[in-house]
């Protein structure tokens, strides 16, 4: 029989441990239900810690589920998988909209996107397939900064360059904004990515209810906004609703049950 590592085992029963009951545990409460010494359950703690694995609560101490974990498990869940649940819906979307879909997913701190339905009229259109997309400006990307604990942990890693001058490029205006997105259920940008362009976005989930990519439409200021607005007017209601209507059937297509 083949052996087995000790110092794996237990970091894969801590992570259990972690991962079942309550949400927190003290260095103490891990050491006891493990059976070690502190000493051998700190060490353990700490190079899970430095993977990112988990993470240390700063006010209480306590350890918890690192986001790297997350990542890990995303990735369960193939992209071309994801895409695949996604062609009808964004076809439809792109019909019901009358603008470009898309659907994006984090990579490496930026949104990658992955599938990309043109504007149904006859004009010229670029596909824009395999384009990675900055986090902290399109509206693809504050949805996934809003949800997924990666991908906001990426961001507060990055440099917050103004891309246009309607871009937000304070942190704490930023967070605020996030705070509203996941409030809301979904993120928009007028102008802060490209000059009258304006763009609407909603997370997909899995069947784990893990976020696991976007779906978006863009289209010219004139077009989005509530009466041919402004780039400070309001975004279409209808539109928000179809944004919305198509990430909630993906998400079910996925498994992610009725929400």
């Amino acid at each position: 029989m083949a052996r087995t590592i000790q110092s794996v085992e237990r970091a894969a029963a801590l992570l259990r441990l972690l991962a079942g009951g309550e949400r927190r545990l003290g260095l103490s409460d891990i050491a006891s239900a493990m059976g070690l010494a502190k000493a051998t359950a700190h060490g353990l703690l700490r190079t899970l810690q430095r993977e990112g694995f988990v993470e240390q609560d700063e006010r209480s101490g306590k350890y918890q589920l690192g986001a790297e974990l997350l990542r890990l498990g995303n990735s369960y869940l193939d992209v071309h998988e994801l895409r695949a649940r996604a062609l009808v819906w964004t076809d439809d979307l792109a019909r019901a909209s009358g603008e470009s879909a898309y659907l994006g997913v984090l990579h490496h701190g930026g949104v990658l996107l992955v599938h990309h339905v043109f504007r149904p009229d006859d004009s010229r259109q670029v596909l824009e397939i395999g384009a990675l997309l900055p986090l902290h400006c399109t509206a693809l990307g504050k949805v996934l900064s809003a949800y997924d604990p990666v991908a906001h942990s990426e961001l507060a890693e990055l440099e917050l360059t103004a891309v246009t001058d309607r871009t937000v490029t304070d942190r704490a205006e930023l967070e605020k904004e996030l705070v509203r997105v996941r409030d809301r259920g979904w993120a928009g940008d007028l102008g802060g990515t490209w000059e009258g362009v304006a763009s609407i976005a909603a997370p997909v989930f899995d069947r784990r209810r893990m976020p696991v990519g976007a779906v978006a439409v863009t289209g010219a200021v004139e077009r989005m906004t509530v009466a041919g607005g402004a780039a400070d007017g309001e975004l279409s209601p209808r539109l928000i609703a179809a944004v919305r209507d198509c990430a909630r059937s993906v998400s079910r297509d996925l498994g992610a049950g009725r929400f």
